[in-house]
C-alpha cells in the first residue's frame, strides 16, 4: 500500500525523493519565534501542543522512540511503540509530539507524571494516558522525504498511517492563520505553528516554520534555589537563567507553580548538584542568599514579560524537560 503512495506522487515531486537505508537520526527542524500573525495561501497552520518533541524510527520490527536531544523514549511509552509496530510500513521516520490532556487541553505538566518512568511495566500501569500526534514524514519505505514539500509530506503521511489511539494526525488548515490563531487563544492552547507548504524539512531551527504563542513561556537554566520559608517544603524559588554566548545571564527567581510533591522532588535533585558560587556570570549584580547548582537542569516556564531591566515578571513553574540540553537554552526573541 506504502509503495502505491509514493508511486501516485506527480512526477516532479517523486523526482525528489531519494533512496536510503533507515537513519538511525534526523535532527528536527525547530519552529522560529514571530509575534507576527498573518494569514497566507502558501501557508499552513496547526495547533501547538504542550507536549514533549518525539521522532519515531522504524526498521522493520524495531521501533525506536527519540526526543529532540537523542533521549531515548521506548520504555516510557511502550503503547506509542506498540502502535507503530502495528502499522502497515516497515520502514518509515515519522515527527510529531506526545501530549497527555488535562480535560481539553494538553499539558506539559500532566505529562511530566509519566516522563520519570522508564519501566514498561509501570508506564502501562500509569495513569496518565499520552498520545502521538504526528505532524511529518520524513522516511518511508527507503525513501527519504525530507526534500518533499511539506503538503506532500503531510499528504502520504495520511495515506501510508492507521490513525487510531493512542497515534493522531495532526490536521491543519490553509491561508486563515490569524483565525487559526485568535481560535487557538480563545481555547487555551499554546497558540499556533505556521509553515510554509512548500517548504523542505530544514533539520534545523527554520523561518518556514514559525510560532504564535497565545502564551509566553520557554526553557531555562536553573543555577541555584533559595531555602523554604514558613510551612513550605523542599525549596523556595528556583533561580534561572540562559545563554547568551559565553555567559550564563541571570532571569531571575521563579517561586510559584508548584505542589508539595514537586518541591520535594527537585530539592531532592539539586541538593545533589550544589557548588560553592553562582553558575551566572551576567544579570546578578547581587546575589541572594541561595545555594547554588551545577547549570544542568532545565526547566520550563511560563511568564508575563520580560522586564526593562532583562528580568522575568510573573515567572511560573511549568516543568523540567529532560529534552533539552542546558547548554542549548538561549533566550528566545521575536525575529
Amino acid at each position: 500500500m506504502t509503495g502505491a503512495q509514493i508511486d501516485t506522487l506527480p512526477d516532479e515531486v517523486r523526482s525528489r525523493l531519494r533512496r536510503e537505508p533507515v537513519p538511525t537520526w534526523l535532527s528536527p527542524t525547530l519552529a522560529t519565534l514571530t509575534e507576527q500573525r498573518f494569514s497566507d495561501p502558501d501557508w499552513l497552520f496547526e495547533r501547538k501542543l504542550d507536549g514533549m518533541r518525539c521522532l519515531a524510527f522504524r526498521d522493520g520490527d524495531r521501533v525506536r522512540l527519540l526526543s529532540r536531544n537523542r533521549q531515548p523514549l521506548d520504555a516510557t511509552y511502550p503503547e506509542l511503540v506498540d502502535a507503530l509496530g502495528a502499522q502497515e510500513p516497515s520502514r518509515f521516520v515519522v515527527d510529531g509530539e506526545v501530549v497527555a490532556f488535562q480535560g481539553r487541553r494538553t499539558s506539559f505538566s500532566r505529562l511530566q507524571q509519566r516522563l520519570g518512568i522508564t519501566d514498561p511495566r509501570a508506564a502501562r500501569a500509569s495513569r496518565i494516558e499520552v498520545f502521538y500526534y504526528l505532524f511529518d514524514l520524513l522516511h518511508l519505505d527507503g525513501y527519504a522525504t525530507t526534500e518533499l514539500p511539506l503538503l506532500w509530506r503531510k499528504r502520504l503521511l495520511r495515506r501510508a498511517f492507521d490513525f487510531a489511539d493512542p497515534l493522531r494526525y495532526s490536521a491543519h488548515r490553509i491561508r486563515d492563520g490569524e483565525a487559526a490563531y485568535e481560535q487557538a487563544c480563545a481555547r487555551g492552547d499554546e497558540g499556533v505553528i505556521a509553515k510554509s507548504m512548500n517548504s523542505t524539512y530544514a533539520g534545523r531551527r527554520s523561518s518556514s516554520w514559525l510560532k504564535f504563542k497565545c502564551v509566553r513561556d520557554q526553557e531555562f537554566v536553573v543555577g541555584g534555589y533559595t531555602a523554604p520559608q514558613g510551612s513550605r517544603v523542599g525549596l523556595g524559588a528556583l533561580l534561572v537563567g540562559y545563554h547568551d554566548g559565553h555567559d550564563l545571564v541571570y532571569a531571575g527567581k521563579v517561586g510559584t507553580g508548584f505542589d508539595t510533591n514537586t518541591l520535594r522532588r527537585l530539592h531532592d535533585r539539586l541538593s545533589g548538584m550544589e557548588q560553592d558560587g553562582p553558575p551566572f556570570t551576567r544579570g546578578l549584580a547581587r546575589p541572594p542568599a541561595a545555594r547554588w547548582v551545577r547549570p544542568e537542569v532545565v526547566a520550563q516556564v511560563g511568564f508575563t514579560e520580560w522586564t526593562t531591566d532583562g528580568k522575568l515578571r510573573h515567572p511560573r513553574y511549568i516543568g523540567l524537560r529532560t529534552d533539552k540540553n542546558a547548554e542549548d537554552v538561549v533566550k528566545e526573541t521575536p525575529r
